[in-house]
Order: structure tokens, then C-alpha cells, then sequence
């Protein structure tokens, strides 16, 4: 199959129209994978997931890396073949592999031509990485260099010093508070036996989620979802992650040669699995996730010019995630940017949205809920999600009916259950922020 043809394929999935429903079919493995199908006949395309509970959270205290450092090898070696030759045999049929990261998970993903024989050839190779990782030495030094000259090139970044600042103050000793890329002086210590010890004990099939979408039968999908999960190591189901603390009130300022202050507050969320969840994201849509359309940007930027934006978000994780709310400022307005903000915050919590804000928060929300399941690789993500945060089969079929349902009480109630304006964790990155 030429790279001609498989992105011509490419062309024909960018094109393709809107979908009108998700029908997931979801069982186990023999082994204790779960799995996640959608059957999807409209391009000869085959997406797959593996995700795995090996996110940075995971790293041993003393070894912050080693998660983002076996993911990282997984497709530099495996079952005799170089990082080279993977690339090349899966080059040769079109296919891409790739991953994602978080502090949550560690995941693989492949996209295929449905066709046998490259099919075939993608999946062996897939197979291989997941399975047969090799952790090559002389690549792991590699790969360790680069890490560790990424994390020390982010350093220089106002943005990325605040935001590794924001976690640690937020979370103190939770593992949430570790880097996800882990800190220079750990993964110079880190050994191959470090990286096999991790990977046989995060990357067993009771720590595994499956999804798969495309043209393949389920009986099809059934024995690639079996293939995948039964050579992958005997590793034991991985305990909950602590609850995270609330943490105290605080305020941490750190001096950098930057030409604006990066501005981060916020407190512990909620997880993916908390009933809170819509009232706390719709109305945040209308607080600070909408963009020009949010209370924060009217306030903040339009009325007093203090910033080109400003925003703020909930994270869910598999525990309490953080709530942030983020700006960037000139130095010598800093402190009154961050009055507005927080002063904008408190009246949000007291008194919630308004009932023209929540209108078109839902209006604007419902409105691009279709371009969110517009294409099988956005659908692949809300499959992993799914079956990853334990999240109802009919979770796309629902959602906009959700959605409607919030209205500014749950918003208001939701807000003042899950966030105290007085104990709010303020990071100040700036050339001002060491006063």
C-alpha cells in the first residue's frame, strides 16, 4: 500500500459526515481487559487504543520519570526489531502509531488500513510494542538525554515553571503534585531493571482499556481485542490513587526574566466520576471556558484591558483533578489583574451564572457537540475516556440532554460545594513576582 493511497484515505475521513450515533459495545477479556468497540463501515480505516493506570502518578517517589520514560521506549525496540525497523514495516503499510501521556495514563494507538494484509502487518507490530518491549540500553540512555534536555529547555518557560509550580502547591505530597516528564536528577539514576520492573507491573491486562472503531465485525474485533490482551505481562489490578487534601490558602511567587507575570489560581477539583460534573462544566463555560463569551474575558480583558485573555477550566482526573484559572498581564498590573480575578471568582461562587449566561453556555455547548464525534479518531478518544474513567455506555447518546439539563441553581450549588474562594493556591511567575 502506497503512502499515496493511505493518505488519500486520510482525505476521505477528513470529509466524512457527521455521524448520528454511537453504538458501543463494550465486554472483557479472558485476562481482565476491558474493551470498547464501535463498528464503523463507512471508511476501510481501524483505530485502536491501549490505554493503561501508568501515568506519571504512578512513578515511585524517588524514581519521578520512570512513567513517562517506559512509555516513551515502548516502540524503541520491541520483539527483535529496532525503533527503525518498526517504523518501516509500519511506514510500508501506511499505518501510524502513537500515544498519549497524562498522570493518569499511558497509552498506545494505532491507525490502520482495514484491508488484511496491511492490517495484519499493523497489528503484528502493535502486538510486538505492547508486549515484547526490549528497552534497548544504549536507546534508553538516549531517550533519557532527550528528556532531560526537554525538561531543562521547558525551564526556561514562564508558562511551564508556573504550571509545574501550580501542581505542586495544589497537591503537596499526593502524587498529582509529581512532573509528568519527572525531574533531571531521578532519571539520571533510573536503570533498564527500573523501566522492566514498571512496565510488568502497570502494563498487565487488568490495567487495560481497549477501544477499537472501524471496519471490522465484532467476532473480529473480539480476537484482535484477545490478541492484544493475552501476551501482555501477568501484572496484579493496580490500587486507587490516595484522595487528594484540600490544600490551604497560598500564595508562591518565583522570579523569572519574563516580560509579563503568568498568573495561576486555583484549588482540587473534582474526578471524572463526580455527579458534579455538568452543572460544574457548563457553568464553568460560562465563567471562563467560553472564551470571548465568559465573564472572566468580559471582566479581565474587555472592561479593564489587563489581559489578552483569561480563562479557566476544570480538570477531572481518576481522583479530584485541579480547577485552574490563568492569566497573563504586564508586570506592573499584576496584583490588580489578579483582584479582578479573584473578585470575578467569588461572585461566580456566591451567585453563580446568570440566566443569559447559562442560555448560551448550553446554546454554544450543544450547538459544536456534533464536531466532537465528527471523525473515528475523535471517537477512539471518547471511547478510551469512557471505558478509562468508568463512564456510562450511553455517555455520548446523553450528553446534550445533560447538557440542557443544568440550570443556574446546580451551577450555583455544584460551584459553592467544590470550591471555597478563601482557600485558593495563587502561583505568580514574573521579572515582579519575587517581591
Amino acid at each position: 500500500m502506497s503512502i499515496k493511497r493511505f493518505f488519500a484515505v486520510l482525505v476521505l475521513i477528513l470529509a466524512a459526515p457527521v455521524q448520528a450515533g454511537v453504538d458501543i459495545q463494550h465486554w472483557q477479556t479472558p485476562e481482565g481487559a476491558r474493551v470498547f468497540f464501535v463498528e464503523s463501515h463507512e471508511l476501510p480505516i481501524l483505530d485502536i487504543s491501549v490505554d493503561f493506570r501508568a501515568g506519571s502518578a504512578r512513578d515511585p517517589v524517588d524514581k519521578s520519570g520512570l512513567a513517562r520514560l517506559t512509555h516513551a521506549l515502548l516502540d524503541q525496540g520491541a520483539g527483535g526489531l529496532s525503533d527503525t525497523e518498526i517504523a518501516h514495516r509500519l511506514a510500508d503499510v501506511g499505518a501510524v502509531l502513537g500515544g498519549n501521556f497524562d498522570r493518569d495514563r499511558a497509552g498506545v494507538t494505532l491507525r490502520t488500513l482495514s484491508s488484511m494484509a496491511e492490517k495484519t502487518a499493523a497489528l503484528d507490530t502493535l502486538v510486538r510494542v505492547l508486549q515484547q518491549p526490549d528497552f534497548p540500553l544504549a536507546v534508553m540512555q538516549r531517550e533519557r538525554r532527550r528528556l532531560i534536555s526537554s525538561i531543562r529547555e521547558a525551564e526556561a518557560d514562564p508558562g511551564t515553571v508556573a504550571e509545574k509550580a501550580f501542581y505542586r502547591a495544589l497537591y503537596a505530597d499526593h502524587p498529582y503534585a509529581r512532573d509528568e516528564n519527572g525531574v533531571p536528577g531521578n532519571l539520571e539514576k533510573l536503570t533498564r531493571n527500573d523501566v522492566s520492573a514498571f512496565y510488568r507491573a502497570h502494563y498487565g491486562a487488568p490495567n487495560a482499556v481497549i477501544s477499537l472503531i472501524g471496519a471490522i465485525s465484532r467476532s473480529e474485533a473480539e480476537a484482535i481485542a484477545t490478541r492484544l490482551a493475552e501476551g501482555l505481562p501477568a501484572a496484579a489490578s493496580l490500587a486507587d490513587l490516595p484522595l487528594p487534601v484540600a490544600a490551604t490558602a497560598s500564595t508562591v511567587r518565583f522570579a523569572h526574566p519574563s516580560t509579563q507575570s503568568h498568573v495561576l489560581m486555583g484549588a482540587v477539583g473534582v474526578a471524572r466520576s463526580d455527579p458534579d460534573y455538568f452543572p460544574l462544566f457548563v457553568g464553568n463555560y460560562a465563567l471562563g471556558g467560553g472564551g470571548f463569551d465568559s465573564r472572566l474575558m468580559r471582566e479581565v480583558r474587555d472592561k479593564r484591558g489587563f489581559a489578552y485573555s483569561a480563562y479557566s477550566y476544570f480538570l477531572p482526573m481518576l481522583q479530584a483533578g485541579p480547577f485552574q484559572l490563568g492569566l497573563q498581564t504586564k508586570l506592573e498590573q499584576t496584583d490588580e489583574a489578579m483582584e479582578v480575578a479573584r473578585s470575578t471568582l467569588q461572585q461566580f461562587i456566591a451567585e453563580g451564572p446568570s440566566e443569559a449566561e447559562l442560555v448560551q453556555a448550553k446554546a454554544n455547548l450543544t450547538g459544536g457537540f456534533p464536531l466532537r464525534i465528527d471523525s473515528n479518531k475523535k471517537i477512539l478518544e471518547y471511547l478510551a475516556v469512557i471505558g478509562f474513567y468508568n463512564l456510562p455506555l450511553d455517555y455520548l447518546e446523553t450528553w446534550t440532554d445533560k447538557v440542557n439539563a443544568v440550570d443556574t441553581a446546580a451551577v450555583r450549588q455544584a460551584f459553592a460545594r467544590h470550591l471555597d474562594p478563601e482557600r485558593l493556591v495563587t502561583v505568580v511567575v514574573g521579572a515582579e513576582g519575587a517581591r
